[in-house]
C-alpha cells in the first residue's frame, strides 16, 4: 500500500481544460520538488510554490533538476513538460499528454495519409492566415508563394517600425549568440511559441510530427501550428525588444511573449484552431471512451464479452 505524503491523485475530467490554463514557465539552474499539489522551484534564492493543476507547459532549460515526486505531480496534473536548451531556443523532450483520447490522433493521421485531405488542411491553415481572401483555388506553389510575401512584409513592417536593421533570418541552431540582436530576440521569442504550440499538441493527444505544410520532422506539425501566430507575436515582439537593447535580451524576450501571449489568449486560440483544422464539422469534444474496431461496422463497444456473437 502506498502511504506516501501528496494530494490524491485527480480524475483528469476534474483537472482544468488545457485552454484555462496558464502558458508556459521557463526555468532553469534550479531543482523541483513536490509539496501537495503544488511544485516547489528551489535555487539559491529561495522556494517558490506553483499550482500543478494551473500550469500549461513547463519548460525546463540547463541546471534543471527534477525529483521523481515532481514528475509524478506534473503527469497526474497533466501538465506539460519540454526539456529545451540555453534560453528556451532548443527542444529536447516531452513528457505525456494532457488527454486519454485518440480521437483527434486519429483524425490526424487521416487526414496526413490522403492527398486530398491533406491539401483541405493545408488551405484551411492558409485561410487563418488570409481571412478576407477565398483561398480554396490555389495551388500549394500559389499558396506558399503567398505566405512568403506576408512574412517579408511582416520583417519590413517591423524594421521600419522600430527602426532595426533587418539582414534576413540569420542565426545557427547550435549557437545562440552568433546572430545578432535581433536574430537572437527572434529565435528566443520563436522557441517559446514552439513550446507552448508542442504542448498544447501533445496535450490535445495529437501528433507533434505528423504536419501538413512542414513534413519530415518530428515537430513538423508545431511548426505548422506556431507559424499561424509569428506575425501577430512573435516577429513584433523580436524587434521591439532588438530596440531597446535589453541587457538580458531573452529574458526580456520571454517575458514579452509570455504577456502577449496572455492577452491575445493565444493558448485558447491554438486550442480551437487545430480542432478546427483536424474537425472543422465538430464544435464539442467527443467523451471519453475506449471501443474496439469492427472492420464492417468501424468501432463497436468496449467490455462486452463477445463469446457468443455468431460468425456469420
Amino acid at each position: 500500500m502506498d502511504n506516501q505524503p501528496g494530494m490524491i491523485r485527480p480524475d483528469l475530467q476534474a483537472l482544468p481544460q488545457i485552454k484555462d490554463r496558464m502558458t508556459f514557465l521557463y526555468l532553469e539552474h534550479c531543482t523541483l520538488g513536490r509539496q501537495d499539489g503544488a511544485i516547489t522551484v528551489t535555487d539559491d534564492t529561495g522556494i517558490v510554490h506553483v499550482p500543478a493543476a494551473a500550469i500549461s507547459v513547463l519548460l525546463l532549460g540547463p541546471g534543471t533538476r527534477v525529483t521523481h515526486r515532481a514528475m509524478e505531480l506534473m503527469g497526474d496534473a497533466g501538465v506539460g513538460v519540454v526539456w529545451v536548451g540555453e534560453h528556451g531556443v532548443r527542444y529536447y523532450a516531452h513528457g505525456r499528454p494532457l488527454t486519454t483520447r485518440s480521437g483527434l490522433l486519429q483524425r490526424q493521421a487521416e487526414l496526413v495519409s490522403n492527398t486530398r485531405k491533406h491539401l483541405d488542411v493545408v488551405r484551411r491553415m492558409y485561410q487563418l492566415r488570409f481571412p478576407t481572401e477565398d483561398v480554396s483555388h490555389l495551388t500549394m506553389q500559389q499558396l506558399r508563394g503567398r505566405e512568403g510575401s506576408r512574412v517579408r512584409s511582416a520583417y519590413q513592417k517591423a524594421a521600419k517600425e522600430t527602426g532595426v536593421q533587418w539582414n534576413g533570418r540569420v542565426y545557427r541552431p547550435d549557437d545562440f549568440a552568433s546572430g545578432d540582436s535581433v536574430n537572437q530576440a527572434l529565435s528566443a521569442a520563436h522557441a517559446c511559441l514552439y513550446g507552448l504550440a508542442h504542448a498544447v499538441i501533445v496535450a490535445l493527444g495529437c501528433s507533434p510530427g505528423l504536419g501538413f505544410v512542414h513534413v519530415g520532422h518530428e515537430c513538423s506539425f508545431v511548426y505548422d501550428i506556431a507559424d499561424l501566430y509569428k506575425a501577430e507575436v512573435t516577429i513584433p515582439i523580436a524587434f521591439q525588444v532588438a530596440a531597446a537593447n535589453p541587457e538580458d535580451l531573452p529574458s526580456v524576450v520571454r517575458r514579452r511573449v509570455r504577456d502577449a501571449m496572455v492577452n491575445s489568449r493565444i493558448l485558447e486560440r491554438i486550442v480551437h484552431d487545430i480542432r478546427w483544422l483536424l474537425t472543422p464539422e465538430e464544435t464539442t469534444e467527443q467523451e471519453e471512451a475506449v471501443y474496439l474496431w469492427d472492420n464492417r461496422v468501424g468501432t463497436v463497444e468496449n467490455a462486452v464479452n463477445y463469446g457468443w456473437t455468431e460468425e456469420e
